[in-house]
């Protein structure tokens, strides 16, 4: 990426610095754009929001003299989680009502072939969507105590100003976190070879109009969301499902899909992405248990998978 500008570079002059001084100052920030970026989106959920708050975080440093800053990573870190608590204050307040059982955040889509060890490394520092769904649910200030000390083990002495508590209340707020979202968090296999063997099952057996085959497959409690947004209507409405039958029931009206469907990373975790006409038409991500599958994440929302970035996408 081009550090001076172009395409989320940092292309924006700051005052009180020649050129020489910019220009090392935005290498500098490079150096720490992928991980400004994970925090954010562990925020907001949200990639596109997470790039926005990122890019506020280098116009933050452009109106700061560097040489007053005496750990660049930590400050920049710090600023990002302010601009993202106070995106999550603003979403909460406009929201008239609260997330519902069907809210999928956006996910991360990825190639199942990492080209480089750059690739490699985000896939084995990302999360998943599963986790992401509970932290939607955390209040804000829970949401950035939890995210920058649990996930990126940052003091609670540099916290505790950004959601304006003491120390030792801002411990305690991460402790209540960290309990939501542990009690929330569904178990998850990561090995990927026994979430291909799952997933490469429920394909089979959706395509082969398997009933049995499918139920199998699915964990008894298994859990679904589906997230078509707001104007989708019929079928493919939004829907939470539990039980193995019942959702077995849903991947048999959608059968076609799947068969047609490529296996991708989504965040952490094998998925599946259904392209229709060139046009990515959902999104889903899985987690694995013992072999069979716990839980299903799909996004559906025509803009919001509008936005999403799809490595090689065909159709």
């Amino acid at each position: 990426m081009d550090a001076t500008g172009g395409n989320g570079g940092v292309g924006v002059e700051y005052a009180g610095a020649d050129t020489g001084g910019r220009d090392a100052l935005a290498q500098r920030f490079e150096a720490h754009r992928g991980h400004l970026t994970a925090v954010a989106y562990r925020m907001l959920g949200s990639q596109a929001e997470a790039d926005d708050a990122v890019q506020e975080a280098w116009l933050k440093l452009g109106r700061t003299d560097p040489g007053a800053i005496a750990n660049l990573g930590g400050w920049l870190t710090t600023v990002t989680g302010r601009i993202c608590l106070d995106l999550l204050r603003s979403r909460t307040a406009r929201r008239e009502q609260p997330i519902d059982e069907t809210f999928v955040l956006d996910p991360v889509i990825g190639s199942l072939a990492p080209a480089d060890p750059e690739q490699e490394a985000l896939r084995t520092d990302s999360v998943g969507v599963a986790l992401l769904v509970v932290l939607e649910n955390l209040e804000p200030d829970e949401r950035l105590t939890f995210v920058l000390h649990d996930m990126f083990a940052v003091p609670f002495d540099d916290i505790a100003p950004v959601v304006e508590r003491s120390p030792a209340a801002t411990r305690q707020l991460a402790s209540r976190a960290r309990r939501r979202v542990r009690d929330a968090t569904p178990s998850s296999d990561p090995d990927l070879g026994r979430q291909k063997q799952a997933l490469d099952a429920f394909m089979a057996a959706a395509h082969g109009g398997d009933f049995d085959a499918l139920v199998a497959v699915l964990h008894p409690d298994v859990t679904l969301r589906a997230d078509a947004g707001t104007l989708v209507r019929g079928a493919a409405v939004s829907k939470a499902l539990q039980g193995a039958r019942a959702v077995a029931e849903s991947a048999l009206m959608f059968a076609r899909y799947t068969a047609a469907a490529q296996q991708v990373m989504v965040n952490d975790s094998m998925g599946l992405i259904s392209v229709v006409e060139g046009r990515l038409n959902s999104v889903m991500a899985v987690t694995v248990t013992d072999g069979r599958i716990t839980g299903m994440y799909i996004l559906a929302d025509p803009e919001r998978l509008d936005r999403l970035e799809v490595p090689g996408l065909t159709g």
